[in-house]
């Protein structure tokens, strides 16, 4: 189930702040260690003071006219720009994020790639439509919506997807003539600071893309309360992103939060599914990134008729993972992100067994040998023959490598099932009736919905977001521009007198 540990190369990295196009040093600073090996330290990082970050947020008050007074093709020439030095830096960027993150080296890829993807369809969006012509109801009237960016967005993202998540909220927003402060995560900043270096290389006038590092109770403190910042972008966990809502929001009606905050996800089994997709869609969904995504799924939830034979090929599957570092290729499961992950996990699990759980495949923490000073757990799966409503353990996040398989009467319970959480982003339905998997897309609270794949899978040009605990239903990505933008109305009278709607005479 273990691996040996591979010697990384990345080291000692010197972080600094973007600030108005300016590298600027911290007088505090912190830390960033490789998750697989805690000894290793990967860069030293700034805690950005307040005055710091107003500091960086003038710069981008200051840049925003001139920025917007670009055409959209002249912004997302600055993307494409982005675009070439991702693309060129993509397999030393993708062993980055796995050294500073720990997955597997191929999720790593996965991650810059989708940023590469993001870059491109950003780039193109800049030769999109901006707006429309709608009718008027006086004829001699052309009526237009339009679009006009919003000023200073706040881009605070996760240490999962250090990559491609900065950049599902940094590039809709400069593309649509906004300017940005991105406040990377604390677990992964020497990421941030690549991607930093890249938004200088790429040409990006200053002031533009600002980028501050530090940890969230000062930097992102500094940043969501900052009165000139119009618009801020949040992924993370439902209790940072509740608070962030309430404390931007106070006492200014003009800011907007848009918020992402995981999920307690799940694939069902419908009893007419193919086993074999079932099964590895439920590993993936259970374990990819060490269950470390907020579309990862805690509860598989199956057909009684189909669980005994699904559980026996699911633990079977489940007992060949590899668990290591994420620079060994044949690693399928790397570390956990830091030590509070890994006690998270044991918190969990010792609540299943607590509240019933039939323990299936208990896992364990992986502290000897060569990955002693790793952040190394094996999966943990138990079971519930029937559902039991109010439990911690079948309604709580857990973000760790643990996952429940739950027995089920037919589609209306699974669905019931399903629903029993306060959250609300993404599941997967294995199933070979369209009916059925109707019934659950009509049904089923969510914001990412699958038929006969994982609970993963994002692709930039769709939405990405969820509903009830899971967000606001505002999206990252595709949906961004929408609150990312005003969208104004702005009608234009070509008769040689004033001609008004409903009827209203013009008369003085």
């Amino acid at each position: 189930m273990s691996t040996t540990l591979i010697q990384p190369t990345e080291t000692g990295i010197a972080v600094k702040n973007l600030i108005n196009g300016q590298w600027i040093p911290g007088d505090r600073t912190f830390e960033s260690v490789n998750p697989a090996n805690r000894t290793h330290v990967v860069g030293t990082v700034p805690l950005t003071p307040r005055d710091q970050v107003d500091a960086a947020v003038a710069a981008a008050r200051a840049a925003f006219v001139p920025w917007r007074q670009k055409s959209w093709v002249q912004r997302a020439e600055y993307v494409d720009n982005l675009a070439q030095l991702i693309k060129r830096d993509l397999e030393a960027l993708s062993r980055l994020v796995t050294i500073e993150c720990g997955k597997p080296y191929n999720e790593g890829k996965a991650d810059v790639v989708e940023a590469l993807h993001m870059a491109q369809f950003m780039a193109g969006a800049g030769r999109q439509h901006t707006g429309y012509v709608v009718s008027s109801e006086i004829p001699a009237k052309d009526a237009y919506i339009w679009r006009k960016p919003k000023g200073v967005v706040g881009v605070i993202t996760p240490w999962n997807f250090p990559f491609a998540i900065p950049l599902w909220g940094v590039l809709p927003a400069v593309v649509a003539g906004n300017t940005v402060v991105f406040k990377p995560s604390e677990e992964t900043p020497v990421l941030g600071h690549k991607l930093a270096e890249l938004i200088q290389e790429a040409g990006f006038p200053a002031g533009v893309l600002n980028v501050v590092h530090g940890m969230g109770e000062e930097t992102g403190d500094a940043l969501v309360k900052n009165k000139d910042v119009n618009v801020v972008m949040f992924t993370g966990s439902r209790a940072v992103g509740s608070l962030i809502k309430r404390e931007a929001v106070a006492g200014e009606v003009h800011k907007f939060v848009a918020t992402e905050l995981g999920g307690k996800n799940a694939v069902l089994v419908l009893d007419d599914a193919n086993l074999d997709i079932a099964v590895n869609a439920a590993v993936l969904s259970a374990f990819k990134t060490s269950g470390q995504r907020c579309v990862s799924s805690n509860r598989l939830i199956v057909d009684r008729k189909l669980e005994p034979q699904f559980t026996e090929r699911f633990l079977e599957k489940v007992r060949r993972i590899t668990v290591g570092d994420g620079l060994d290729p044949k690693v399928f499961m790397g570390p956990l992100v830091n030590q509070e992950g890994v006690t998270k996990w044991h918190f969990h699990n010792e609540k299943a067994i607590e509240e019933g759980g039939e323990v299936l495949h208990h896992g364990k923490e992986l502290t000897e040998g060569a990955l002693a000073h790793g952040n190394f757990v094996e999966p943990f799966v138990y079971r519930f023959e029937q559902y039991k409503p109010g439990t911690f353990c079948l309604r709580e996040e857990a973000f760790s490598p643990h996952t429940c398989i739950i027995g089920v009467d037919g589609l209306e319970e699974a669905v019931r099932v399903y629903n029993d959480t306060d959250y609300g982003l993404a599941m997967a339905v294995i199933t070979e009736d369209y009916r059925k998997w109707r019934y659950v897309r009509e049904n089923a609270d969510f914001g990412l919905g699958y038929v006969n794949l994982p609970s993963i899978g994002a692709e930039v040009h769709l939405p990405f977001g969820g509903v009830k605990g899971s967000g606001n239903g505002h999206p990252a990505a595709e949906g961004a521009i929408d609150y990312l933008t005003h969208r104004v109305a702005f009608t234009v009278n070509h008769a040689e007198e004033i001609l008004l709607a409903q009827g209203l005479s013009a008369d003085l």
